[in-house]
């Protein structure tokens, strides 16, 4: 799977990046908003995200910090925008590189190449955290408990990760709103709550004679101990 999705407005823009990468050897599926950018993001399955900021209906900024609630693939941002500020705010919005306009195929095939490179090196550097029969591959983003893969919701994973990357750690319902949501906690507990309810009947489904997380009154949640 070497597929790369254009989010560019600009059809001849579009045309000249998909071109370029195709004939470098990728597969390219290109879109022209950033509501059908989010669409194909949620629904396909893409190595990298060429995305252009001026976008109609949702902004590249908007489909950016959207997208990294749910997934974490590399974002190289397109755009006529050249200010430092607009650089250093993308990237911590999650971007992971950025090319100005007029563009330079050579240098985007180069970008995008040197890009796939690194984040091969992150995943070839995952991890894989296991707790009782229950077990989390960072590489692939599945959660196992036994032969039986859990169907997680993103937000789901990420608490299963923030779990099993520290067992012995007690999460406060704030601390897992702040780290996951990324947002101030202003104590809206059934969120929290939902989830990891959702979470234990998804653990229980699986495997009913074991125990995966407590609740430690007064304080939040846990791996259960022992």
């Amino acid at each position: 799977m070497n597929r790369i999705l254009i989010i560019e407005d600009n059809e001849d823009i579009n045309k000249l990046l998909a071109e370029a990468l195709t004939d470098a050897g990728f597969q390219v599926e290109s879109v022209y908003t950033g509501m059908d950018g989010i669409k194909a993001i949620r629904d396909g399955a893409y190595i990298l995200v060429l995305l252009d900021l001026m976008l109609p209906f949702k902004s590249g900024e908007e489909v950016l910090k959207e997208m990294r609630q749910f997934s974490d693939i590399p974002v190289i941002v397109i755009s006529a925008k050249d200010r430092v500020g607009t650089k250093i705010d993308l990237l911590k919005w999650g971007a992971d590189d950025y090319v100005t306009k007029p563009l330079d195929l050579t240098e985007v095939v180069a970008r995008v190449e040197a890009n796939l490179r690194r984040s091969n090196r992150q995943i070839l550097e995952g991890k894989v955290f296991k707790y009782k029969d229950l077990m989390l591959d960072d590489n692939t983003k599945r959660v196992t408990v036994g032969d039986i893969e859990l169907e997680l919701t993103a937000k789901e994973y990420l608490i299963m990760e923030q779990m099993l990357k520290h067992p012995g750690k007690v999460y406060t319902k704030a601390n897992l709103y702040e780290s996951i949501w990324q947002d101030e906690y202003l104590g809206d507990e059934n969120t929290i709550k939902i989830h990891i309810s959702n979470l234990r009947n998804k653990l229980k489904k699986a495997n009913q004679d074991e125990e995966y997380i407590e609740t430690v009154w007064g304080l939040g949640y846990r791996l259960c101990k022992g």
